[in-house]
């Protein structure tokens, strides 16, 4: 509203901008989709079945006890600890070939310099005949030189997650010579395509997940994760 009369002070409003997380969610989700990945979502409260049971992750996985995890209801529902129950969903409404990417919030209790108890992931997953570890290996190559150029060097680790196997972890070598995990991947377990009800003999998966506080902090230089929700406009100013 306009004021000639002088009555109303006058406001110095300013542009609002995009989070930078929410710029480096949309940039991860962006770089997916122009490979052949589609975008979908899921709710952030889930059940353990979707959470867990699908995800071949089993009861006694420390993963799953009241420290690591927020419950609801008496343990009936739990804020999703990662975006993987968008793809079983995915899985479980689609049949193969499918290239699916989800990026959202996700829960775990952590609270310090580089972990946060609500934090953002993007996940994808690849399902077709015959996708194995060569074809991962180089999606990953794909999105991580996309993300910090050509020049960086990369590391691929063996890892273990409940549902891929074999799993991997993958580092880059920070400009002080540091090597650093962004991201985890694998191929998806045939028990976790046999719970989605997919044939495991006839059909293999791939599937990786990145965070999006980690991307951000190495893309931006930044230290400490906590400094992207402390509402300092000075420190977000930087990002517009």
């Amino acid at each position: 509203m306009s004021d000639d009369t002088g009555i109303y002070p006058k406001l110095n409003l300013e542009p609002g901008s995009v989070h930078p997380i929410n710029q480096t969610k949309k940039y991860l989700l962006d770089i997916l989709s122009s490979i052949g990945f589609n975008t979908i979502n899921g709710p952030e409260i889930e059940t353990e079945q979707y959470n867990f049971d699908m995800l071949n992750i089993k009861k006694t996985h420390p993963a799953r006890q009241m420290h690591d995890t927020f419950y609801a209801q008496d343990k009936e529902y739990v804020l999703r600890t990662h975006t993987s129950p968008v793809q079983i969903r995915a899985m479980l409404n689609n049949k193969p070939p499918m290239s699916f990417a989800s990026g959202g919030k996700v829960y775990r209790k952590d609270d310090d310099a580089t972990h946060l108890p609500m934090f953002h992931q993007v996940e994808g997953i690849h399902v077709d005949e015959s996708v194995n570890f060569a074809q991962l290996k180089s999606l990953i190559f794909q999105i991580i030189y996309e993300i910090f150029g050509n020049e960086v060097e990369i590391r691929f680790r063996p890892s273990y997650f409940p549902f891929t196997e074999p799993s991997a972890e993958v580092d880059i070598l920070s400009k002080d010579g540091k090597w650093l995990e962004i991201l985890g991947c694998g191929i998806i377990n045939p028990v976790v395509l046999e719970n989605c009800n997919i044939d495991s003999k006839n059909y293999s998966g791939l599937a990786f997940g990145l965070g999006v506080e980690r991307i951000a902090m190495l893309k931006y230089e930044v230290d400490d994760i906590r400094d992207f929700y402390k509402s300092n406009l000075d420190f977000l100013k930087q990002f517009n």
